[in-house]
Protein backbone atom coordinates (compact mmCIF):
# COMPACT_ATOMS: atom_id res chain seq x y z
CA UNK A 1 0.00 0.00 0.00
CA UNK A 2 1.11 3.80 0.46
CA UNK A 3 3.00 5.48 2.72
CA UNK A 4 0.77 8.10 4.54
CA UNK A 5 2.53 11.00 2.37
CA UNK A 6 1.97 9.44 -0.73
CA UNK A 7 -1.80 8.72 -0.11
CA UNK A 8 -2.46 12.15 1.34
CA UNK A 9 -1.03 13.97 -1.92
CA UNK A 10 -3.88 12.17 -3.70
CA UNK A 11 -6.35 12.70 -1.42
CA UNK A 12 -5.58 16.50 -1.78
CA UNK A 13 -5.18 16.27 -5.43
CA UNK A 14 -8.64 14.84 -5.72
CA UNK A 15 -10.02 17.10 -3.67
CA UNK A 16 -8.99 19.95 -5.44
CA UNK A 17 -10.90 18.59 -8.24
CA UNK A 18 -13.61 17.73 -6.88
CA UNK A 19 -15.98 20.64 -6.92
CA UNK A 20 -15.85 20.92 -10.56
CA UNK A 21 -15.89 16.62 -11.03
CA UNK A 22 -18.99 17.03 -9.29
CA UNK A 23 -20.23 19.45 -11.45
CA UNK A 24 -19.51 17.84 -14.47
CA UNK A 25 -21.05 14.81 -13.44
CA UNK A 26 -24.19 16.77 -12.39
CA UNK A 27 -24.18 18.17 -15.90
CA UNK A 28 -24.00 14.94 -17.51
CA UNK A 29 -26.90 12.97 -15.59
CA UNK A 30 -28.91 15.90 -14.32
CA UNK A 31 -29.57 14.06 -11.03
CA UNK A 32 -27.71 15.37 -8.21
CA UNK A 33 -27.72 11.73 -6.16
CA UNK A 34 -26.59 10.01 -9.40
CA UNK A 35 -24.03 12.40 -10.45
CA UNK A 36 -22.26 12.14 -6.63
CA UNK A 37 -22.65 8.18 -6.92
CA UNK A 38 -20.59 8.50 -10.40
CA UNK A 39 -18.03 11.00 -8.53
CA UNK A 40 -17.62 8.78 -5.74
CA UNK A 41 -17.11 5.63 -8.21
CA UNK A 42 -14.68 7.82 -10.11
CA UNK A 43 -12.82 8.91 -7.09
CA UNK A 44 -12.31 5.32 -5.71
CA UNK A 45 -11.12 4.23 -9.07
CA UNK A 46 -8.44 6.94 -8.66
CA UNK A 47 -7.64 6.12 -5.56
CA UNK A 48 -7.09 2.47 -6.23
CA UNK A 49 -5.24 3.20 -9.06
CA UNK A 50 -1.47 1.97 -9.37
CA UNK A 51 0.00 5.19 -11.01
CA UNK A 52 -1.36 8.25 -12.15
CA UNK A 53 -0.29 11.17 -14.41
CA UNK A 54 2.53 13.58 -12.59
CA UNK A 55 1.65 16.66 -14.57
CA UNK A 56 -1.74 18.28 -13.19
CA UNK A 57 -3.28 18.95 -16.79
CA UNK A 58 -3.00 15.07 -17.34
CA UNK A 59 -4.46 14.54 -14.05
CA UNK A 60 -7.44 16.83 -14.97
CA UNK A 61 -7.65 15.28 -17.98
CA UNK A 62 -6.89 11.60 -16.81
CA UNK A 63 -9.92 12.26 -13.68
CA UNK A 64 -12.58 13.42 -16.19
CA UNK A 65 -12.36 10.65 -18.71
CA UNK A 66 -12.89 7.62 -15.57
CA UNK A 67 -15.91 9.90 -14.85
CA UNK A 68 -17.61 9.72 -18.19
CA UNK A 69 -16.52 6.11 -19.13
CA UNK A 70 -18.22 5.41 -16.07
CA UNK A 71 -20.81 7.55 -17.08
CA UNK A 72 -21.21 6.17 -20.71
CA UNK A 73 -21.45 3.02 -18.55
CA UNK A 74 -23.51 3.22 -16.48
CA UNK A 75 -26.06 4.78 -19.37
CA UNK A 76 -25.61 2.12 -21.25
CA UNK A 77 -26.74 -0.20 -18.49
CA UNK A 78 -29.84 1.93 -18.30
CA UNK A 79 -30.63 2.03 -21.52
CA UNK A 80 -30.59 -1.84 -21.40
CA UNK A 81 -33.05 -2.02 -18.07
CA UNK A 82 -34.89 0.92 -19.78
CA UNK A 83 -34.66 3.83 -16.51
CA UNK A 84 -35.40 6.86 -16.63
CA UNK A 85 -33.76 10.07 -15.26
CA UNK A 86 -35.07 12.23 -13.18
CA UNK A 87 -34.46 15.99 -13.64
CA UNK A 88 -32.02 17.62 -11.14
CA UNK A 89 -34.07 20.05 -8.81
CA UNK A 90 -33.67 24.02 -8.96
CA UNK A 91 -33.14 26.12 -5.92
CA UNK A 92 -35.16 29.24 -7.05
CA UNK A 93 -34.30 32.73 -5.69
CA UNK A 94 -35.50 35.75 -6.85
CA UNK A 95 -32.28 38.10 -7.27
CA UNK A 96 -31.41 39.09 -10.56
CA UNK A 97 -28.08 37.25 -10.40
CA UNK A 98 -29.74 34.29 -9.46
CA UNK A 99 -32.25 34.83 -11.94
CA UNK A 100 -30.05 34.96 -15.16
CA UNK A 101 -28.35 31.86 -13.34
CA UNK A 102 -31.08 30.21 -13.85
CA UNK A 103 -32.11 30.89 -17.50
CA UNK A 104 -28.77 29.73 -18.56
CA UNK A 105 -28.98 26.51 -16.89
CA UNK A 106 -31.99 26.13 -18.24
CA UNK A 107 -30.60 26.93 -21.49
CA UNK A 108 -27.93 24.48 -21.04
CA UNK A 109 -30.33 21.59 -20.26
CA UNK A 110 -31.99 22.01 -23.17
CA UNK A 111 -29.32 21.07 -25.31
CA UNK A 112 -28.47 17.73 -26.91
CA UNK A 113 -25.55 15.69 -24.69
CA UNK A 114 -22.77 16.60 -27.02
CA UNK A 115 -23.06 20.27 -27.01
CA UNK A 116 -23.57 20.37 -23.36
CA UNK A 117 -20.87 18.16 -22.09
CA UNK A 118 -18.21 20.57 -24.09
CA UNK A 119 -19.97 24.17 -22.71
CA UNK A 120 -19.22 22.58 -19.39
CA UNK A 121 -15.89 21.07 -19.68
CA UNK A 122 -14.76 24.03 -21.58
CA UNK A 123 -16.47 26.99 -20.42
CA UNK A 124 -17.25 25.89 -16.33
CA UNK A 125 -14.74 23.72 -16.23
CA UNK A 126 -11.43 25.64 -17.89
CA UNK A 127 -10.48 23.27 -19.96
CA UNK A 128 -8.89 23.58 -23.37
CA UNK A 129 -10.11 22.68 -26.51
CA UNK A 130 -7.37 20.13 -26.62
CA UNK A 131 -8.18 18.98 -23.38
CA UNK A 132 -11.58 18.40 -23.68
CA UNK A 133 -10.92 16.56 -27.04
CA UNK A 134 -8.94 14.25 -25.31
CA UNK A 135 -11.10 13.86 -22.67
CA UNK A 136 -14.18 13.24 -24.77
CA UNK A 137 -12.26 11.58 -27.63
CA UNK A 138 -12.88 13.91 -30.78
CA UNK A 139 -10.87 15.92 -32.70
CA UNK A 140 -10.49 19.44 -31.23
CA UNK A 141 -12.13 20.75 -34.32
CA UNK A 142 -14.89 18.94 -33.15
CA UNK A 143 -15.09 20.40 -29.79
CA UNK A 144 -14.74 23.74 -31.33
CA UNK A 145 -17.53 23.57 -33.55
CA UNK A 146 -19.69 22.13 -30.62
CA UNK A 147 -18.86 24.81 -28.64
CA UNK A 148 -19.44 27.46 -31.35
CA UNK A 149 -22.75 25.89 -31.99
CA UNK A 150 -24.31 24.98 -28.16
CA UNK A 151 -23.29 28.97 -27.92
CA UNK A 152 -25.40 30.31 -30.41
CA UNK A 153 -28.29 27.58 -29.20
CA UNK A 154 -27.85 29.11 -25.88
CA UNK A 155 -28.46 32.23 -27.00
CA UNK A 156 -31.75 31.63 -29.59
CA UNK A 157 -32.96 29.84 -26.07
CA UNK A 158 -32.34 32.72 -23.91
CA UNK A 159 -33.67 34.90 -26.67
CA UNK A 160 -36.57 33.53 -26.67
CA UNK A 161 -37.65 33.26 -22.84
CA UNK A 162 -40.63 35.54 -22.31
CA UNK A 163 -38.96 36.23 -18.75
CA UNK A 164 -38.47 39.42 -18.08
CA UNK A 165 -36.69 41.70 -15.12
CA UNK A 166 -39.51 44.02 -13.51
CA UNK A 167 -37.42 48.00 -13.41
CA UNK A 168 -36.92 48.25 -9.14
CA UNK A 169 -39.21 49.80 -7.12
CA UNK A 170 -37.46 52.84 -4.97
CA UNK A 171 -39.30 53.37 -1.40
CA UNK A 172 -39.01 57.38 -1.42
CA UNK A 173 -37.81 58.15 2.48
CA UNK A 174 -39.49 61.23 3.81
Amino acid sequence: MWRDGRKSARNARLEREWTRLFRYACALTRDRERAGDAAQEAALKVLSAKTEPADDVAYRRWLYCILRNLLVDQSRRQAREAGSEAPEPIDWRYAERALSAITVRQALEQLPLAMKEVVVLVDLDGFSYAEAAAIIGVPAGTVMSRLARARATMLAIIGETNIRMLPQRHVATR
